[in-house]
C-alpha cells in the first residue's frame, strides 16, 4: 500500500468531486443495542450534513501508511475466499441496498468491537473512474477500470461537556442541555484495498486514529484478517526486548537502545543513498538481528538474549527497520553528544586557562623577589651614596669658565696641582656659592664675580684678609 494511492481517494472526497452513491449507519449503545439505522443517498443530503459526513469519510483516509494506516491480508484457505471476505464482496456489490448483508456486517462488528460506550458505524459505497495515466503522471481521457468499494468509519458517541449557554426566546444564560455527539472516527476501512491504482480484493486498508490501540479483534473477528502491528506498537515491542535483556538498569538499557537505533538508522540512509528515496525498505529478519547486534557493540550475554525474544516476537511478521527507529530519541542522544562535546571542550579550556594563571602566579612571585632584591640593592647603594655626599659636603667644586679656571688648587700653598697647568686662574668655592658666580665685563675686562656675604670670608693663595 502507498501513500499516494491513499491520498488520491482522499483528494476525491470534495464537493465537486465525490462519487458516493449510498451512506448508511446504524447507532449502538453502551449495551450493545442498537438504537437508530440510517441509510442516505449521499448526494441528497442537505449540505451541512454532507460535510459533516464527508469529513468523517476523509479521516478514514488520513495518518502515516505503516501506522495509522495498515494494509491487512485475508488468509489464504482452500476455497480460495474466506466466508468474510466474501461477505465484504457481497456488500460492496449490492451498493449497500441489501439491508440483511447490512444487518449481518453490523451484527459483526457490535459482537467483536470491544467498546464500552456509545458509537456509530457508518459506511459508504462508490465507485471511482480510475484514469490512465501517463509516464509524466498526466491524466488521459480514458478509464482504467472502475474502482468500486466501500468505506466504513466507526465513531464514538458521547454527552458534551456540561456548559452555560445563551437561551435567545428566553433571553437569559442558563445551563446547556447535554448533547450525543458523533466525534471523529476512532477506527474504520477500505475495502477492496486500492493498491497501485488498482482493486485487490484480498486486502483491505484499515485505519487507526491511535496506533497503539488498533482493536485487532476486530482485525480478526469482524473482518477475518490477520491482525497486523502498527509502526508504534513494534518500536515499543523491540524497546521492551532489550530493556528485559538488559535489565533493571534504566541507564544502561537506554545506551544500548540507542546504540542499536544509530546502526538502524544508519542502514537505512546507506540504503537510500544506494537506491533512492523509493528503495524497498529493509525487513528485520531473524538473520541479521545477530550481525546488527555485533556492530552496535552489544555484549555476547545480552544479544542472545535479545535475539531468542525477537524471534519470539516478530517470527511470523518481522517488521522494516523504519519501523523500529524513534527519530525524536536520535535526535535528542544527537543533542546529548553535542552538549557533551561542547561541555569536554569547555573543561579543556578552563583547565588551560587555570594552567595559564598559575604560570602568571608564578612569574609575578618571580618578579616580586627580583623587584625585592633590586630595591634592597639600590638602598643600600643609595644609602652609600648618601654617606660619601655628606663627607663631601665641606669640598669646594671646582668650576672652570672659558681657558682661566683650573679644577683644582691647593689651599695651603696657592699652588695648582692639577695636569691643566696652563690656567691662571683656578678657584674653589662652596656648593652652595656656585649659582652667585657671575661672569661680567668691567672696565672692558672681563671679570669673575664672587659676592660675599657680611659673614663670609674669602681665601686666595692663601691670603685670608684680601677683601
Amino acid at each position: 500500500m502507498r501513500k499516494k494511492d491513499v491520498l488520491e481517494l482522499k483528494r476525491r472526497l470534495k464537493k465537486d468531486d465525490c462519487t458516493f452513491t449510498k451512506m448508511c449507519g446504524c447507532y449502538v449503545d453502551a449495551e450493545k443495542n442498537t438504537v437508530l439505522k440510517i441509510k442516505e443517498t449521499f448526494l441528497t443530503l442537505r449540505e451541512e450534513e454532507f460535510f459533516k459526513y464527508l469529513e468523517v469519510a476523509k479521516k478514514v483516509l488520513s495518518g502515516t501508511v505503516g501506522n495509522n494506516l495498515l494494509e491487512l491480508n485475508f488468509p489464504l484457505e482452500e476455497g480460495g475466499i474466506g466466508s468474510k471476505q466474501l461477505s465484504l464482496l457481497e456488500l460492496k456489490k449490492s451498493g449497500l441496498k441489501n439491508d440483511a448483508l447490512l444487518d449481518d456486517f453490523y451484527r459483526l462488528i457490535i459482537d467483536s468491537y470491544d467498546y464500552a460506550g456509545n458509537y456509530l458505524i457508518l459506511v459508504f459505497h462508490d465507485a471511482y473512474d480510475v484514469l490512465t495515466r501517463t509516464t509524466d503522471n498526466a491524466k488521459l481521457d480514458e478509464s482504467e477500470e472502475v474502482y468500486e468499494y466501500i468505506l466504513c468509519a466507526i465513531c464514538p458517541v458521547t454527552l458534551s461537556k456540561p456548559a452555560l449557554g445563551y437561551f435567545e426566546d428566553e433571553n437569559r444564560i442558563g445551563a446547556r442541555i447535554r448533547d450525543w455527539v458523533v466525534g471523529a472516527p476512532d477506527l474504520g476501512f477500505v475495502y477492496p484495498a486500492f493498491i497501485d491504482r488498482s482493486s485487490d480484493i484480498h486486502s483491505i486498508m484499515y485505519y487507526a486514529k491511535n496506533a497503539k490501540d488498533t482493536h485487532p479483534e476486530l482485525m480478526e473477528e469482524a473482518l477475518g484478517c490477520s491482525s497486523k502491528q502498527t509502526a508504534t506498537e513494534q518500536k515499543e515491542v523491540f524497546q521492551t526486548i532489550i530493556s528485559k535483556a538488559v535489565g533493571y538498569d534504566d541507564k544502561k538499557s537506554e545506551h544500548i537502545l540507542l546504540e542499536i537505533q544509530e546502526t538502524l538508522n544508519n542502514m537505512v540512509e546507506e540504503n537510500v543513498a544506494i537506491n533512492g528515496k523509493d528503495a524497498e525498505p529493509i525487513v528485520l529478519t531473524n538473520d541479521n538481528i545477530q550481525e546488527i547486534l555485533i556492530e552496535s557493540g552489544i555484549p555476547e550475554e545480552i544479544t542472545e538474549k535479545i535475539e531468542r525474544t525477537y524471534t519470539e516476537k516478530f517470527s511470523d511478521t518481522p517488521p522494516v527497520i523504519d519501523n523500529l527507529i524513534d527519530k525524536k530519541a536520535l535526535a535528542v542522544n544527537e543533542q546529548r553528544k553535542k552538549e557533551e562535546k561542547l561541555e569536554k571542550k569547555v573543561r579543556i579550556l578552563e583547565e588551560r586557562l587555570e594552567q595559564t594563571k598559575q604560570e602568571a602566579a608564578l612569574t609575578l612571585e618571580k618578579e616580586a623577589v627580583v623587584e625585592t632584591d633590586n630595591n634592597r640593592t639600590l638602598e643600600e647603594t643609595t644609602s652609600n651614596l648618601d654617606s660619601a655626599s655628606e663627607a663631601n659636603s665641606e669640598t669646594a667644586l671646582d668650576i672652570s669658565l672659558d681657558a682661566n679656571f683650573a679644577s683644582e688648587v691647593d689651599t695651603d700653598t696657592g699652588i695648582d696641582n692639577t695636569t691643566d697647568s696652563e690656567y691662571d686662574i683656578v678657584v674653589k668655592v662652596k656648593p652652595q656659592k656656585i649659582s652667585q658666580i657671575k661672569s661680567q665685563i668691567i672696565d672692558g675686562k672681563k671679570c669673575l664675580v664672587i659676592p660675599l656675604d657680611e659673614n663670609e670670608q674669602a681665601n686666595v693663595n692663601g691670603v685670608t684678609d684680601i677683601l
